[in-house]
């Protein structure tokens, strides 16, 4: 296989650090993404050590910030003149009560929403000096338990509810994956594709102290769904792997993948105008941050 260089966010620990890891084994260079200096660089000791690779770097960012995700972008490009594969895989889950960040914008959708937006357009110009470039966007089958949209209150100012707030975020996450696919399509850019994907139910990831303060139905829906339902960060990272390297997925785009295998996408809500909407509102909002 050949070898790519593969920049991976929210890889330090859970779904994030198994794709890592199995994309050294495979002999990539991998950038791995994480808010924390020390663990990151613990994590990429520990990935070097199992694997051989020493072809593993680190870059620093708050996916709450605009700022940071632009310095980034910023920094990646100082250090590589190409990307190959970018896996957009760092995700929050929202607070009992909305929060917002340093920039104004709500947690919740600049982290699981506008952060990978404003990444992905910052690096689609190193994207497209790659021969075959990826985009992976991991979504999740939580998209479909999201309300209907209110796009005259897409940050929650006026209703907020963290399940929906969540569900919301990655639904439209699903929704800019495709539009950006029919954009790439339409520009005539043939050599970058762009899926989303949901990797499963991960019991790891679950804080049940944080999930009992949301209140009990909340609590003890998580709490079943991870005793049932979860899988492993090695099982729930290997649909992020097969898009990033897979020769069967070299040419499909604007898909919706689980378990390796396309999708339907609840469309519930869905209508081209809608997409519409949430990537221009999504333009709008990251538009300061790409001069």
């Amino acid at each position: 296989m050949e070898s790519k260089i593969i920049l991976i966010t929210g890889a330090t620990g859970g779904i994030g650090k198994a794709t890592a890891k199995e994309l050294a084994k495979q002999g990539h260079t991998v950038i791995i993404h994480g808010r924390n200096v020390e663990k990151a660089q613990t994590v990429r000791n520990e990935i070097v050590a199992e694997t051989g690779n020493n072809k593993i770097d680190i870059l620093i960012a708050d996916m709450f910030s605009l700022d940071d995700v632009k310095r980034m972008a910023s920094e990646f490009k100082q250090k590589y003149e190409q990307l190959d594969v970018l896996i957009n895989n760092a995700a929050a889950m929202p607070a009992k009560h909305r929060e917002t960040t340093k920039e104004g914008f709500e947690k919740s959708i600049t982290a699981n929403l506008f952060a990978p937006f404003l990444l992905t357009e910052l690096l689609l110009d190193v994207l497209a000096k790659s021969p075959s470039a990826r985009i992976v966007n991991v979504s999740t089958e939580t998209h479909g338990m999201s309300r209907k949209p209110n796009f005259d209150d897409i940050q929650f100012e006026k209703k907020y509810t963290y399940s929906n707030a969540y569900a919301q975020a990655k639904l439209y996450f699903i929704w800019i994956t495709q539009h950006l696919a029919t954009k790439l399509k339409e520009m005539g850019i043939r050599n970058i594709t762009v899926n989303s994907l949901h990797p499963g139910t991960i019991a790891s990831n679950l804080d049940m102290s944080k999930e009992k303060e949301k209140g009990l139905f909340w609590y003890l829906l998580v709490k079943i769904t991870a005793k049932f339902f979860s899988t492993t960060n090695e099982k729930g990272a290997e649909t992020s792997i097969y898009l990033a390297t897979s020769p069967e997925a070299e040419n499909i785009s604007g898909k919706y993948f689980v378990k390796k295998k396309i999708a339907k996408v609840n469309e519930k809500y869905y209508t081209l105008e809608n997409e519409k909407i949430v990537w221009d509102y999504c333009m709008n909002i990251v538009k300061p941050y790409l001069s």
